[in-house]
């Protein structure tokens, strides 16, 4: 994984507590950036398996479309309610297609990890379903920033 980060040592999740974190929590914001340098937020269900991210996106989206441009990308997963109870990630790098676009479940061995993961944290099932809408990208983050302002108490 990435470097450590410098700020906020105090409230940043130990890795143990950020794999956690990332394996409980359903929905990312994922920001790409489009040919004029204007940015692209969008919300989406993703999987966490110690080492990537990766996101199940629509393969006719404007993310799809920016990505093949240029596929540097910034995920923010957070949550929390009051401001003590803040708590998220923010991972950034590029972004790799993996598999087929559109996904329609051609034998990728690489994707039988995350597809499982995905398959049984949105879906309650083993196998995945693939809709010939949808793909993958990873993210193998180049940097790793968290917070859990519940570290601040006391």
């Amino acid at each position: 994984m990435a470097d450590t980060q410098r700020r906020g040592r105090r409230i940043m999740m130990a890795r143990d507590e950020l794999d956690a974190f990332l394996a409980a929590q359903r929905t990312c914001r994922v920001a790409t950036v489009g040919g004029d340098g204007a940015p692209h937020v969008g919300a989406l269900w993703f999987a966490w398996d110690g080492t990537a991210l990766w996101l199940y996106s629509i393969t006719r989206s404007k993310r799809w479309a920016q990505l093949r441009k240029d596929p540097r990308i910034a995920v923010v997963v957070d949550d929390g309610d009051a401001y003590g109870e803040l708590r998220g990630v923010e991972l950034a790098g590029e972004a790799v297609r993996v598999g087929e676009a559109p996904r329609t479940g051609e034998r990728c061995p690489e994707l039988d990890g995350p597809e499982r993961l995905f398959a049984a944290k949105y879906f309650g099932m083993e196998a995945m379903p693939h809709d010939g809408r949808h793909a993958w990208l990873r993210l193998t983050p180049k940097s790793v920033v968290s917070w859990d302002f519940r570290k601040m108490a006391g």
